[in-house]
């Protein structure tokens, strides 16, 4: 009996060429968006390239029919080239910085990312809120925004809305929170130090507190940043216990199902205690702390992890449908807001404590 002949294997430049004609399309829309937002913040340097990037992908989605051939580029943005963004971040961070802010305000930090996220997923479940969106609301909001969301996503493996959901609830938020918190500080009498320090602990989104300190002033800038910079480096603790959580509840589904048993079905793959992209984060960090790294270099690669997360933004605002708003209903909206408040909260706490 004649087989047919299998067919013939591609050569490694035919599969390049083939991954950039599947890819191309998208990512060079990406890479146009990226390019529009990042001018729109030399015209107006009040303006974040990632909120921008983020606006432009979500008009562009609900105004324009968008290519089904654009689609793989836009997925690739949202995903790979949004961890490599994390990765790069690592190197804006120098511990040294985060420990000049003292045991009193790294201990604020603390309570901030752990009380937000507790408070987060309680009022969650009060609301009805399924496990995995109330996760990913509560790390983006206590933590650092849409990175934190990637991360959570790369350990639970979240459904698509949910993600963008999450996603677009930070930008919704956080945008708020920029004309709000310098508002606030003002009112109460928080001098420029307090109020960058309650800034980088509330804001959601490392470019949202830099809006913020820039509008507060030099002194404010500086030290908000920080404050912000120390809350995402809890992304790696807080990662490792979310995954070693799911391993664990995985494990038990598999020997309560039997999966391990002889004959048993196929035991599921577990998620990664730390995903690749953290690990390569906390790399990043570690380098830049080390002294080692040249300013051009530093300077580079902030170039470059805000032209990768603005593309990466740019195409999950791609995902973001108007009509998905109504499918979710208001309770997002309502867990959104609460977070903000709590984690808001925690943090000026903190800063009259130590501040």
């Amino acid at each position: 009996m004649l087989h047919p002949a299998p067919p013939p294997t591609r050569s490694l430049t035919e599969r390049v060429v083939a991954r950039i004609r599947l890819l191309g399309p998208g990512l060079a829309l990406c890479a146009a968006a990226a390019g529009l937002a990042l001018a729109a913040t030399l015209v107006l340097p009040t303006l974040s390239a990632l909120l921008t990037a983020i606006v432009l992908g979500v008009l562009l989605r609900n105004l324009v029919p968008l290519s089904p051939r654009l689609e793989p580029g836009l997925a690739f943005a949202a995903k790979p080239l949004l961890r490599l963004g994390i990765v790069l971040l690592g190197l804006q961070l120098v511990l040294g910085d985060i420990l000049a802010l003292g045991p009193g305000m790294i201990a604020v930090v603390i309570a901030i990312v752990v009380g937000g996220i507790a408070a987060t997923l309680l009022i969650g479940r009060w609301l009805g809120i399924g496990a995995t969106q109330r996760l990913l609301i509560a790390c983006g909001f206590s933590i650092c925004g849409a990175a934190a969301v990637a991360a959570v996503d790369g350990v639970v493996d979240a459904e698509e809305e949910e993600v963008v959901t999450a996603v677009a609830l930070v930008v919704i938020f956080g945008t708020l929170m920029i004309p709000l918190v310098p508002f606030v500080a003002g009112l109460i009498g928080l001098d420029d130090r307090q109020a960058g320090m309650w800034a980088g602990g509330s804001i959601h989104e490392v470019a949202q507190v830099v809006a913020v300190g820039g509008a507060l002033g030099g002194t404010a800038l500086g030290v908000a940043v920080v404050v912000k910079l120390a809350r995402v480096l809890m992304l790696a603790p807080v990662m490792a216990v979310i995954g070693l959580q799911q391993r664990r509840a995985l494990a038990k589904a598999e020997f309560e199902s039997g999966a391990d048993a002889p004959g048993g079905r196929r035991a599921v793959k577990r998620p990664p205690l730390v995903p690749l992209f953290v690990v390569g984060f906390i790399v990043m960090v570690a380098i830049r702390s080390l002294g080692i790294v040249p300013p051009a270099v530093v300077v580079g690669a902030g170039v470059a992890q805000t032209i990768l997360l603005a593309a990466a933004m740019f195409a999950l605002g791609t995902g973001v449908r108007f009509s998905m708003f109504r499918r979710v209903g208001v309770r997002p909206f309502v867990l959104a807001g609460a977070s903000t408040v709590v984690v808001a909260g925690i943090a000026l706490a903190g800063v009259a404590l130590v501040g």
